[in-house]
């Protein structure tokens, strides 16, 4: 099942994708959906409004959940990424957070002031989108609380991330995280699939998930073992080799790229960047 947050003029609704068409589901969006015990029947059933998807304007489509109680990042997690940054592969993860205020929608524009974007770097990553409760789980209960996937790009201002060693004044800008277009329950989601990020067409980032050191049931078990993840709570699992700090010369987006991030079977963000004057 395909489920996405699409914005109105009056106001945010949460909608299933059926062939070619947006189902409304009588909910105001993906995370209101997720806080209900029986979401997934809810979900199947709904048979609220369809609209072609192909009248929906692409400024339509909201954040999957547009405002996540808890968006928590994992740093140093795709095996190629780690070895191009020069690391040992980590006995724990690697973990940051970031505040709803960062997400965007999937075709939203970045929009930095300039002083934010000296050294901009993508980061395409899968996002796991909890579905119940998840408090000292084993790997089992782990996977069974994982509602489904999403794409986000942890847009990472490196001059920021790195004038301390804590990473996240680098990580955590606002409106710099696009994240949909839809979420794809998990039994729906193919496992080993082909994670791509582009800059002007040109692919800057291509990795398969197996490459992940922690997947997505050991994250949710580490991370329900210090808090509860709660529905509608995202996990960024970190991003594969090929970012822009790590090139030789280093190389950042600058005003006007335009920024596609794709994980294969869930769907594309695509997103200009458009920096301020000073």
């Amino acid at each position: 099942m395909r489920l996405a947050t699409l914005r109105t003029p009056t106001g945010t609704v949460a909608v299933r994708i059926d062939n070619g068409t947006a189902v409304e589901l009588g909910v105001p969006d993906i995370g209101a959906l997720l806080a209900r015990d029986d979401w997934k029947a809810f979900a199947a059933a709904g048979a609220g409004p369809a609209h072609p998807l192909n009248s929906i304007e692409r400024s339509a489509w909201a954040p999957v959940v547009p405002a996540p109680s808890k968006i928590v990042c994992v740093g140093l997690n795709y095996r190629s990424h780690i070895l191009e940054m020069g690391r040992e592969l980590p006995e724990y993860p690697t973990l940051f957070a970031k505040y709803p205020e960062a997400v965007i929608g999937p075709y939203d524009p970045i929009v930095l002031p300039a002083y934010a974007a000296q050294a901009l770097d993508w980061e395409g990553e899968l996002a796991i989108v909890i579905g119940a409760a998840a408090r000292r789980l084993d790997r089992d209960a782990a996977a069974l609380a994982i509602a489904g996937y999403s794409v986000m790009n942890d847009l990472t201002m490196r001059d920021y991330q790195y004038r301390t060693p804590e990473w996240f004044q680098g990580k955590s800008f606002e409106k710099s995280a696009p994240f949909g277009p839809v979420l794809v329950t998990a039994d729906d989601y193919g496992v080993d699939t082909e994670l791509r990020t582009e800059v002007d067409g040109e692919v800057v980032q291509s990795a398969i998930t197996d490459d992940l050191v922690f997947d997505p049931a050991a994250l949710v078990s580490y991370i329900s073992q210090i808090f509860t993840l709660n529905p509608g709570d995202v996990i960024a699992s970190g991003t594969p080799g090929g970012v822009g700090h790590a090139r030789k010369p280093p190389r950042y987006l600058v005003d006007g790229n335009s920024l596609s991030t794709s994980v294969e079977g869930i769907g594309t963000l695509v997103n200009q960047v458009i920096v301020e004057g000073d």
